[in-house]
């Protein structure tokens, strides 16, 4: 089997990138949406003519889990992860759209994901009932050595299939899910809010989470760009315990 090509020599990362690319996504858009019920319709221009009665109504909302009036908004994001993290945002369907990279179609770059130092390694405890623990210095080591090499072995093999005149779609089955892949992902603020309640873990939760820590840190990138538009709706949101209305 050939060496890796220059070109294609492996690059290895242990972080994540989260992009908001578009938005339609404000709390003025949950108040236009909320008080079409009891006062008829709006004007955007008199949203915020009273602060406090618009954060008052946004709590009362949240609160009261009067959810479809966060339906009305949008935000568009380009996220960069391994494979694995997409293979767990997929369970959430239900106000979400995705478009994935694929590798039928184009070749994968070999971009692989390798845990950082801080990452927990150690699994302590049953299914449904355990917790993460720092792994030692040997056993860092190994996740740091094992992986590099695994990927490097599977991207030669994808690599000389393709050189082969194997289709893509039959010479990616050699790629690991520790690759990195990107995907564009759309959403409205109702179903990021139960995203992020179960895909982040956070003291003030009602109810505890306890998510993989890579896609937790994709969680983590969403929220802070939400939060910079929506700062009524997420204030709101941690206020009643990270609870999606």
């Amino acid at each position: 089997m050939p060496d890796t090509p220059d070109d294609h020599a492996p690059v290895f990362r242990s972080d994540v990138t989260v992009e908001l690319v578009k938005s339609s996504a404000s709390d003025a858009d949950v108040l236009f949406a909320a008080r079409v019920s009891t006062l008829g319709e709006q004007s955007l221009d008199e949203i915020d003519k009273d602060p406090e009665r618009s954060k008052g109504l946004i709590n009362y909302l949240m609160r009261s889990r009067h959810g479809s009036p966060w339906e009305h908004t949008s935000m568009t994001f380009f996220i960069s992860a391994p494979i694995f993290v997409f293979r767990e945002f997929h369970r959430h369907r239900a106000g979400w759209s995705y478009n994935e990279a694929s590798a039928r179609y184009r070749e994968m770059e070999p971009v692989f994901y390798v845990p950082g130092p801080d990452r927990k390694l150690v699994q302590v405890g049953k299914a449904g009932h355990y917790q993460f623990e720092e792994g030692t210095a040997d056993q860092h080591n190994q996740v740091q050595a094992d992986l590099r090499y695994a990927y490097r072995v599977a991207y030669q093999t994808y690599q000389s299939m393709l050189a082969s005149g194997i289709a893509r779609e039959v010479a990616r089955s050699a790629l690991p899910v520790g690759l990195y892949s990107s995907c564009y992902a759309t959403c409205n603020a109702r179903s990021l809010m139960h995203f992020l309640s179960l895909r982040t873990t956070h003291p003030d939760a009602a109810t505890p989470s306890t998510p993989q820590r890579e896609i937790e840190m994709v969680a983590e990138k969403m929220e802070a760009e939400w939060a910079r538009l929506m700062p009524l709706t997420h204030a709101a949101y941690i206020a009643n315990g990270r609870v999606a209305p």
